[in-house]
């Protein structure tokens, strides 16, 4: 990202799934050397000018904005988060993305920076979807790990988002709706992002290769 052509965003960490295979497990409170993933995903996410997180406010071990709106302060001179929940809860990303965005309102920060919480190395994709929008700012980016589109590693043109969330609340809302069906009206691009660098927790199979724990009780 060069000096010239600053990338200003937001950035979204969804943090709010049942975790079934987990046993019921909050992926966000999983830690890897000594962090949960939701620490983790927000320290990834520091540049941008705001992070909202979707889901339970329990799950954060730092603090951060309350379901109904008011900010708490994180550890370690992280950046403010603000919580907010899709209604009703357990709605799926498309619901969780779609509250987040109208939470966001009429903020002028053109970019939204949109992250899972349960990739522990997706700090090492952020860069090459900040460096293809400074490049270029007429498309949304989505990271391409190992041939696959991962619609919740991605930088989004908010603009983009916005009609797009708007069209579904026309329709009836985003409850349980694909992140596809979602996207259908963004115009988006991929972008190879290092190996391995989106790859996430969803058993715990997965939690061992990736290098990550319960955390101690």
């Amino acid at each position: 990202m060069s000096a010239q052509s600053p990338v200003v965003f937001n950035a979204v960490v969804l943090s709010g799934g049942r975790s079934s295979r987990l046993g019921g497990t909050p992926k966000a409170r999983l830690e890897r050397d000594g962090r949960s993933l939701l620490d983790l995903t927000c320290l990834a996410v520091a540049d941008a000018r705001r992070v909202v997180v979707v889901g339970p406010e329990e799950h954060s071990l730092a603090g951060g904005l309350g379901s109904d709106g008011a900010t708490t302060t994180p550890a370690d001179g992280q950046l403010l988060r603000e919580f907010v929940r899709e209604s009703p809860p357990f709605g799926g990303p498309a619901a969780a993305l779609a509250a987040a965005v109208d939470h966001l309102g009429d903020d002028d920060a053109p970019w939204l920076l949109v992250m899972a919480c349960d990739m522990p190395r997706v700090d090492q994709a952020i860069p090459a979807l900040l460096a293809a929008a400074a490049g270029d700012a007429e498309s949304s980016y989505m990271a391409r790990d190992g041939g696959r589109d991962q619609p919740l590693a991605a930088l989004y043109r908010m603009d983009s988002l916005r009609d797009a969330v708007a069209a579904v609340h026309r329709s009836g809302g985003a409850q349980n709706l694909s992140m596809k069906a979602l996207l259908a009206r963004v115009q988006w691009r991929a972008i190879d992002v290092p190996p391995g660098s989106t790859a996430d927790v969803d058993t715990w199979a997965d939690a061992q290769t990736l290098g990550v724990s319960a955390t101690p009780t």
